[in-house]
């Protein structure tokens, strides 16, 4: 009886999101107008919000590496890939770059892939700029007393995803002069495994820019129209983005949250090791998030606007990176003194 009362409460609870989510859409192109004029440049958010909501769905169970649910997920971003006419990377037969690994926390064996599709650049199409986010999540954890033991991952990190999905699109409708590689990574949360291995089979050099997305699905401390950067002292990418941004009503600011050493913890890092300026754009307030890493990181919590409006931004902000016009300063790591 108590178990019954809780799924009615926790259904209309559901219920109440969906209904803020749509009234959110519907509002959602408005607000992209008023804050970046481009007439070129429309993100659409209704295409934004169903990948979203259909890679956090329970459907793909929390989209674990070496599972099922992450299957699903792989499949949808190969058919999304191919929908949009990308071509595959380097070598690759097809979008999935394959391997086997062992999880460092349980020593199990898995195999898993990189879903990667490339759009072909046309002045300057020897040079690359990688376009990332990472599909993985945490899967089912199931917990004593917990209704719900699916891990969903909508803002970490499907609101990524959504990200590089949208920019595919756009890029593919307004063209690009440098080659765009759009990479979505597995096993981010085993400790960056599936974006280190793609940095194993690289041409550094090659690679001009790295632009990595990673939970975009909130409002952040700055305020609406906002993203902040991870790393932004490391390279010029950020005050390029900046000088971009500058009359579009958004604003980009350089990583509040120092403290939690973020530049290192998502896939950027894997190519920034590698002297790409490779940077992650975010807007949680991750201090204050009680989601993160939750069952409670659902779809219904994220706004869309936020998550399309930051896309956009993102593209405006990248555009002069992709036309060729500018490219970042090399990222240089300081090498870690080694304790004797």
């Amino acid at each position: 009886m108590v178990s019954l009362t809780l799924n009615n409460l926790r259904f209309m609870k559901k219920i109440g999101m969906l209904l803020l989510a749509f009234i959110g859409m519907i509002s959602c192109k408005n607000e992209i107008k008023n804050t970046t004029e481009t007439s070129s440049l429309i993100i659409d958010s209704t295409q934004v919000r169903k990948h979203l909501y259909t890679l956090a769905s329970d459907e793909m169970e929390g989209r674990r590496s070496g599972t099922v649910g992450i299957e699903r997920a792989a499949q949808y971003i190969e058919t999304e890939f191919k929908r949009l006419g990308l071509t595959t990377y380097d070598t690759l037969s097809s979008f999935r770059q394959t391997f086997t690994f062992k999880n460092r926390r349980t020593q199990e064996e898995i195999t898993s892939s990189n879903i990667i599709g490339v759009l072909e650049g046309k002045s300057k199409k020897e040079e690359l700029v990688i376009i990332s986010a990472h599909y993985d999540h945490l899967g089912i954890r199931a917990k004593e007393g917990v209704l719900d033991s699916i891990y969903n991952g909508a803002n970490d990190d499907a609101s990524g995803v959504a990200g590089i999905l949208a920019l595919a699109e756009h890029f593919k409708k307004v063209g690009n002069e440098r080659t765009l590689v759009f990479a979505a990574f597995t096993a981010e949360e085993m400790g960056l495994i599936g974006s280190t291995h793609f940095g194993k089979g690289i041409e550094a050099s090659k690679f001009v820019a790295g632009i990595n997305l990673e939970m975009i699905g909130k409002t952040p401390s700055f305020g609406p129209n906002t993203a902040w950067l991870t790393g932004f002292e490391r390279s010029d990418f950020g005050k390029i983005i900046q000088k971009n941004l500058v009359g579009t009503g958004y604003q980009l600011f350089p990583d509040p949250y120092k403290k939690f050493n973020l530049f290192f913890r998502s896939d950027n890092a894997s190519l920034a090791r590698l002297g790409v300026p490779s940077h992650t754009f975010s807007t949680t307030p991750i201090d204050v998030d009680e989601d993160y890493h939750q069952v409670s990181d659902e779809a219904e919590t994220l706004n869309i606007s936020v998550i399309t409006q930051t896309i956009q931004a993102v593209a405006v902000g990248t555009q002069s990176i992709i036309t060729g016009e500018d490219t970042p300063t090399r990222v240089v790591l300081e090498e870690r003194k080694k304790n004797n």
